[in-house]
């Protein structure tokens, strides 16, 4: 039964890869457009903090789109407020919209309908004053990172100020980034050069789905962008999410260092070819350390033909001395049975930051491990 419950899975997993395959040239240009859109091009760096990949289950995987600017999962306080808001400007707030309360335990005595008329009226008074704090500075939306109560929610309403609450401090630190705004931990401090602005606030409801989302888009600063994506499952999104971010690194590496190499093992065997010629040069004990680093870079394409159902020494002698009879380092593992093992006519490419920090890795690693002098077994215990 177990094993049953395991090639399922495997089917399943397989499954879900072979969909997120079936969509890689569109998922490939929205990484590389979020990357481009956020990267500093003059100190060759990418901050992938300003990358936000969101999903939410529901729809096909081909409605994964790219959003310039910020999307929240959450709507607005109140039903009847505006869905939809133009050149927004944001008030961003910590504090909540409620009276403030004593630090200490206090009870207030109501008996008589004056006095509950005068309480109430000084809490409607406060929540006015806040609200109308929020309308001087010119604020066309409030993002608030506590919740407030019907009082609060109502007074909003009216006042046509659509609000949102209950945003997380990540999330606000992503609206302010985006939007030029400033986090204001008090109605006191609110100004008009704090608030955020944006060319376009919507709240976007899901299919028949009660889910809604809110999309600051057209942001001030427009360097903060959102991957927003869709899938018929948690496992589906969660599996592409992953394939994004490796994309994501991919794209960010080519920006701080655009040298490429040939993939498909191709690397490796000419710097296995490299090292063995270098070995010749030792006629002490050193070349035997120099040739088994060259018999580990053999390890890679080896790998990659066993994978692809090749023959694994057959498939590596003949591709290193096809490299070594045309002098050509082009040559790598026809994984995909094309027909070629000219990496560069199949487009195979690898970048050379990231091939230099695998070799550097393991060669770390190893030089670690070696610094080890005993080894303690568990029957030493």
């Amino acid at each position: 039964m177990l094993v049953k419950f395991h090639h399922l899975n495997l089917q399943i997993y397989w499954l879900i890869l072979t969909i997120v395959n079936r969509c890689k040239r569109a998922l490939a240009e929205i990484s590389v457009k979020a990357v481009l859109s956020v990267a500093d091009l003059e100190r060759k760096d990418v901050n992938l903090d300003l990358i936000k990949v969101e999903g939410k289950v529901g729809g096909k995987l081909e409605d994964t789109e790219l959003i310039y600017g910020i999307t929240v999962d959450k709507d607005m306080s109140h039903p009847q407020m505006p869905k939809q808001i133009e050149d927004a400007k944001i008030a961003i707030l910590t504090c909540p919209f409620e009276p403030p309360k004593p630090k200490t335990k206090h009870k207030v005595d109501i008996d008589t309908v004056e006095k509950f008329q005068t309480l109430r009226q000084q809490e409607q008074k406060y929540f006015g004053d806040m609200v109308q704090k929020c309308k001087d500075v010119g604020a066309t939306l409030v993002i608030c990172q506590w919740g407030f109560d019907d009082e609060a929610n109502h007074l909003l309403m009216h006042q046509n100020l659509p609000a949102v609450r209950w945003v997380g401090g990540v999330e606000l630190e992503l609206i302010a980034i985006a939007t030029g705004g400033r986090i204001v931990p008090r109605f006191q401090e609110l100004t008009p050069e704090k608030l955020g602005r944006a060319g376009l606030v919507r709240e976007k409801s899901f299919g028949t789905t009660k889910d809604k989302m809110l999309y600051i888009e057209h942001c001030a600063n427009s360097r903060a962008v959102t991957i927003f994506i869709r899938g018929g499952n948690k496992m589906m999104i969660e599996e592409t999410k992953r394939s994004i971010h490796d994309a994501l690194c991919v794209a960010r590496n080519l920006i701080r260092n655009n040298f490429i190499v040939y993939g498909g093992g191709a690397a490796e065997i000419s710097c296995s070819v490299a090292v063995e010629a270098a070995a010749d040069k030792y006629p002490g004990v050193e070349q035997y350390a120099i040739r088994a680093f060259a018999d580990a870079l053999d390890a890679v394409p080896v790998a990659l033909a066993e994978n692809s159902g090749l023959q694994p020494i057959e498939t590596l002698s003949a591709v290193k001395s096809q490299q070594i009879k045309e002098n050509n380092p082009h040559f790598g593992i026809d994984c995909n049975d094309v027909g070629t093992n000219d990496m560069c006519k199949q487009n195979v490419f690898e970048t050379l930051i990231g091939k230099q920090q695998q070799i550097l890795l393991a060669t770390q690693v190893v030089k670690m491990i070696l610094k080890i002098d005993d080894v303690i077994s568990p029957s030493d215990y």
